[in-house]
């Protein structure tokens, strides 16, 4: 699985509401491994892809930048990181 970060730059009060709109947009199934981290500059959503290409094919597709900006997300910036070598998570964290 191929990892990579968007950084969206904004208030918390903005950006939150319009990542709950987007990911209301996917199907659940679609999420296979996804994130997201608040910070004092914004918010980070890690989303995992199943390869590298699929990864690419994504973020740079017009589907991708119609839902960022219909769900009034600014372009993020888009940081690819690499292959998952191991994830462990105990719990859902929601909210």
């Amino acid at each position: 699985m191929y990892l990579t970060a968007y950084h969206f730059e904004g208030t918390l009060d903005e950006l939150l509401p319009a990542y709950e709109r987007m990911t209301a947009a996917f199907p659940p199934e679609s999420l296979t491994f996804h994130v997201c981290v608040t910070s004092d500059h914004g918010i980070t959503v890690l989303d995992g892809c199943p390869s590298e290409e699929v990864s690419r094919a994504f973020r740079t597709s017009p589907e991708l930048t119609a839902t960022l900006a219909a769900v009034g997300l600014p372009d993020p910036r888009v940081e690819p990181l690499g292959d998952i070598h191991r994830s462990i998570v105990r719990e859902l964290v929601d909210g």
